[in-house]
C-alpha cells in the first residue's frame, strides 16, 4: 500500500494585516467572506450609529437655533436702546430767539413741559492783547515769560486780585515771534497766541485768554521779551489790551446769575444753553421818562410726535419678525427648541410686553403701557397698531406717551427699552449661584448644555469608530483562520481523491 502525505497549510495566515487578509478571503472556501464581514460589522453597529447620528443632528440644530433666537432678541433690544439713548424720541428744547441763545438737550433729559424765561444781559468775554512790530517780526534773546491769571483791577489790567500761581514759559535764544507763540500755546494753560503779518510787513502777536472775569492775565518778559508785556503796569512798548475778561450775565426767571462761559449746562435742568448775543431791548417813553427793557428769550419744548409714532410702528414690525423666528424654533411639532425652557419662557415674556407698566408717576388716565396707546396683541401673538388711538394719545398726553420711551432702567417703570432689555438679559444670560459658584442660565445656559451633550455624543461616535475597526479586525482574523482550514481540508480531500484514483487505475 502506497502512502501519500498531504501537506496541511498552517494558520499563520491569520496573522497578516486585516486589510491584506480581507482582500484574500474566500480563496479557500469559495465564500465571499469580505462582504460577509462588512455586513456583520454594519449590522453590529447600525443601531448605535443611527442613534448617535440622530443625536448629533438634533443637538447641532438646537445650538444653531439658540444662536438664531439669541441674535434676534439681542439685536432687537440693542436697536431699541440705541434709538432711545439717541434722544430722537425725547422732547427737545426750543428757543424763541436763536440770535440770543440756542438750546440743546442733555443726555437723559426730561424736558416735556419746559417753560423758562432767559435774558442775556452780557456775554462772557475773553481778554485779548496784541503786541505789534511795525518793522517786522523781531528775534528774541533767551529768557522767560511769566504768565499770571486773576481778576483785573481795572481795564488796563494794571494788577490782578487773587492771582494764580505764576506760570513760567521758557524762550530759547534767537526765538522768532512764531516760536514765542508756539511756546505760549504749548504751556497748555488756556492762553492762546498766533502771529499775524499785515500787508505792510508789520508783525503782530495776538493773545487771547479764556472767558470769565477771573481769567484776566498779565504777561511779563525778561530782556527784550518785555516787548510782549501785557498789563501789570507795562510801559508804552508793551502789548495793547483790546478787550477785557468778563462773565456772562443772565436773568433766569427773574433771578440774576453769572457764568464764566457762553456755554452753560447748569442753569436749566437738562438743557445746554449756548449764548450767541445780548437780548434786544425795547424802549418805552412815558411821562416819567424813557425806560429800556430787555426782551427775554422763551425756552420751551416740543414732543417729537411723528418720531414716536414711527418708532411704535417700527417696534411692532421688528417685534413680529422676532416673534416669527421664535415661534419657528419653538414649534411644538418641528421646532428644535420646542422643549427648551429658556426659549419658550422668552416667548411667554414677550407676549406680556404690551401690558407691562413702562412709566410711573403720571396723572390718572395717562397711558402707562403699549396697550394704552393702541398696540394690540392679535390672536396669533403678533402685534398691530391702532393708528387712531396712538395719534389721539400723542395729541392729548404727549408727555405721558414720551415717558413710555424714556431712557430708564428696570423691568417696569423705566421705559420700553429698559423693559425689553430686562427680558433679554433674563432670557439670554442670567446668573444663578449653585453651590457657591455662578452659573449661566437662559439661552447661554442652553448653549452650554447642548454643547456639552454634543461633545459627549462626539466622544461616543469616536469610540464607535474605534470599536468598529477592532470588531472588523477580529472578524477578519477569525474568518481568515477558518478559510485557511477549509483550504487545508480541500487540499487533503484532493490528495486523497488522487490516491483513490491511482488505486483504481492499478487495480488494487
Amino acid at each position: 500500500m502506497v502512502t501519500t502525505t498531504a501537506t496541511t497549510p498552517t494558520t499563520s495566515t491569520a496573522t497578516v494585516s486585516g486589510s491584506s487578509i480581507l482582500t484574500s478571503l474566500g480563496a479557500g472556501s469559495g465564500v465571499d467572506t469580505a462582504s460577509l464581514i462588512k455586513s456583520l460589522v454594519s449590522a453590529q453597529f447600525a443601531a448605535k450609529n443611527a442613534s448617535l447620528s440622530a443625536q448629533d443632528t438634533a443637538l447641532t440644530a438646537q445650538i444653531s437655533s439658540v444662536a438664531k433666537v439669541q441674535s434676534a432678541i439681542t439685536s432687537f433690544a440693542s436697536a431699541l436702546t440705541s434709538l432711545v439713548t439717541g434722544g430722537s424720541l425725547a422732547s427737545q428744547p426750543t428757543s424763541s430767539d436763536a440770535s440770543v441763545l440756542t438750546a440743546t438737550a442733555l443726555p437723559g433729559a426730561k424736558l416735556a413741559g419746559l417753560s423758562t424765561q432767559v435774558t442775556v444781559n452780557a456775554l462772557a468775554t475773553a481778554q485779548t492783547a496784541i503786541a505789534g512790530f511795525p518793522s517786522g517780526a523781531p528775534t528774541f534773546d533767551a529768557g522767560t515769560l511769566t504768565l499770571t491769571f486773576g481778576t483785573a483791577a481795572d481795564s488796563a489790567v494794571s494788577s490782578l486780585t487773587t492771582p494764580s500761581a505764576p506760570i513760567q514759559i521758557a524762550i530759547a535764544q534767537g526765538a522768532k515771534l512764531t516760536d514765542v507763540a508756539a511756546a505760549i500755546n504749548a504751556s497748555g494753560k488756556g492762553l492762546t497766541a498766533s502771529v499775524v503779518t499785515d500787508v505792510n510787513g508789520a508783525a503782530y502777536l495776538s493773545m487771547k485768554g479764556p472767558t470769565g472775569t477771573a481769567q484776566a492775565f498779565t504777561l511779563s518778559g525778561t530782556g527784550n521779551l518785555s516787548q510782549l508785556n501785557v498789563g501789570g503796569g507795562s510801559g508804552t512798548a508793551a502789548a495793547s489790551i483790546n478787550s477785557n475778561a468778563g462773565n456772562a450775565n443772565l436773568t433766569v426767571d427773574g433771578v440774576s446769575v453769572e457764568r464764566t462761559s457762553n456755554t452753560i449746562s447748569d442753569l436749566v435742568a437738562g438743557v445746554k444753553l449756548t449764548l450767541t448775543g445780548v437780548s434786544p431791548r425795547t424802549s418805552t417813553t412815558t411821562s416819567s421818562g424813557t425806560t429800556s427793557v430787555a426782551k427775554p428769550v422763551s425756552l420751551g419744548s416740543t414732543t417729537p410726535r411723528d418720531g414716536i409714532a414711527q418708532a411704535v410702528t417700527d417696534f411692532v414690525t421688528t417685534y413680529n419678525q422676532v416673534l416669527a423666528e421664535l415661534k419657528t424654533e419653538t414649534d411644538p411639532a418641528t421646532g428644535p427648541l420646542r422643549s427648551d425652557y429658556n426659549a419658550t419662557n422668552l416667548l411667554r415674556s414677550l407676549r406680556g410686553l404690551t401690558v407691562t407698566p413702562l412709566s410711573s408717576g403720571g396723572a390718572a388716565g395717562d397711558p402707562v403701557n403699549l396697550a394704552s396707546i393702541g398696540v394690540a396683541t392679535n390672536k396669533d401673538g403678533t402685534l398691530s397698531v391702532d393708528s387712531t388711538k396712538l395719534n389721539t394719545a400723542l395729541l392729548k398726553t404727549p408727555a405721558a406717551v414720551e415717558a413710555l420711551f424714556a431712557n430708564g432702567t428696570g423691568a417696569t417703570g423705566g421705559g420700553l427699552a429698559a423693559a425689553l432689555n430686562a427680558i433679554t438679559s433674563a432670557a439670554t444670560n442670567n446668573k444663578v449661584i449653585v453651590n457657591g459658584q455662578a452659573q449661566s442660565t437662559g439661552l447661554v445656559g442652553s448653549t452650554a448644555l447642548y454643547t456639552a451633550k454634543l461633545a459627549k455624543v462626539n466622544d461616543a461616535e469616536a469610540q464607535v469608530t474605534t470599536d468598529t475597526a477592532a470588531y472588523q479586525d477580529r472578524l477578519t482574523k477569525q474568518y481568515a483562520a477558518s478559510d485557511a482550514m477549509v483550504a487545508a481540508y480541500k487540499a487533503s480531500a484532493k490528495a486523497l481523491q488522487s490516491q483513490i484514483d491511482q488505486w483504481n487505475k492499478t487495480g488494487g
